[in-house]
């Protein structure tokens, strides 16, 4: 997986290229976490990924409690595929997706 970062201001945005498993789950966490400080909106751009396991769920629900205290959290350009797995999940109801 690949994880692009950009911040413009108090706005990070954060694209997502190839699978979200168990593998690659902590290096999202790190990657989140080292760059949280400060942010309002957190954009994150799955129009690259592929494959979301429930170790990366993990990874979304962390994130998404931290931006609860801070600001807000966008899932944008998300597939069928992902967006089913939000469904069954019940994650639909708990992240904002576009």
């Amino acid at each position: 997986m690949t994880i692009e970062k950009k911040v413009n201001g108090s706005e990070l945005s954060v694209a997502l290229t190839g699978r979200l498993d168990t593998t690659t789950a902590p290096e999202l966490e790190s990657a989140l976490k080292e760059s949280m400080e400060g942010i309002k909106v957190l954009i994150l751009d799955f129009a690259g990924l592929e494959y979301l396991s429930s170790a990366g769920l993990r990874v979304l629900l962390a994130a998404q409690k931290t931006m609860n205290k801070q600001g807000s959290m966008v899932i944008r350009n998300v597939n069928d595929t992902i967006q089913e797995v939000f469904e069954i999940t019940g994650f639909a109801d708990i992240l904002t997706v576009e």
